[in-house]
This record gives structure tokens, C-alpha cells and sequence, in this order.
């Protein structure tokens, strides 16, 4: 099975807010395997703490800056995001994010791709902020 060619601009992509709060363009995905998409927080703004049922992340922070809070099995960090990082979010990770004074964004890839439609995709969980 061949896939079709995609490409995508941000620009061009349609704005929604995901289950946490944060400013979500989706962007171009590989049916059945993964998903990729920007998100973004104005300055100072704080995610709600979720986890994921099915899916897990790799995010690249490409502008502003913050922290992201993770906690699975017990252990816990926060790692400073800026320009230039990666970083997973593994499945049944809980996780919380926060934006700098000069806001954040972030391009992630989310495998398998994000279940469209799906309000229980994202769980509500206790947070750090």
C-alpha cells in the first residue's frame, strides 16, 4: 500500500483548541501510522494536566519558551523548553505544560495519529500548575 504525497503550511491549517487548552493547527499525517501538528500557548498560559489513552507524542519546540511537566510510574521531572528541544511524551505519561512571557510553540508527531473525534483520547488528570 502506497500512500498519497502531503503537504501542509501552517499557515494554511485550521486553528482548534485541544482537550488542555493549547492552540492546535493539525498539519499532514501518514493514515494508520502517525499525525503531526503545532501547538502553541500564548505567554503565560497553562495547560490543563492530561494523559493519553492510545497515543503517544515527540515534541520540538520551535519558538518562545516554558516548562513541561511529565510524571509516569511514580517518577516526575520538568524540563525547560526552548528553541531546539525534544522530547517524548510515552504513553500513559501525565503531563502539564506552561508558556514563557514571550508564549511557546511546538511542532509534535502523535503515534498512532490523533483519533479525530475521540473526546476521550485526552484524560484529565491532577497537575503540577
Amino acid at each position: 500500500m502506497t500512500a498519497d504525497f502531503e503537504t501542509s503550511r501552517i499557515a494554511d491549517a485550521v486553528e482548534v483548541t485541544a482537550p488542555d487548552g493549547a492552540t492546535v493547527r493539525p498539519l499532514c499525517s501518514l493514515p494508520g501510522t502517525a499525525s503531526s501538528a503545532q501547538f502553541a500557548l500564548a505567554p503565560r498560559q497553562v495547560s490543563k494536566a492530561v494523559s493519553h489513552v492510545s497515543v503517544e507524542e515527540i515534541w520540538f519546540i520551535t519558538t518562545g519558551s516554558g516548562e513541561m511537566w511529565r510524571r509516569q510510574y511514580g517518577r516526575e521531572e520538568i524540563t525547560v523548553l526552548e528553541p531546539g528541544v525534544c522530547l517524548t511524551i510515552p504513553l500513559g505519561t501525565t503531563f502539564q505544560f506552561r508558556a514563557g512571557p514571550d508564549g511557546l510553540c511546538a511542532v509534535a508527531v502523535t503515534i498512532p495519529p490523533w483519533p479525530d473525534g475521540d473526546p476521550d483520547e485526552a484524560r484529565s488528570e491532577a497537575g503540577r500548575w
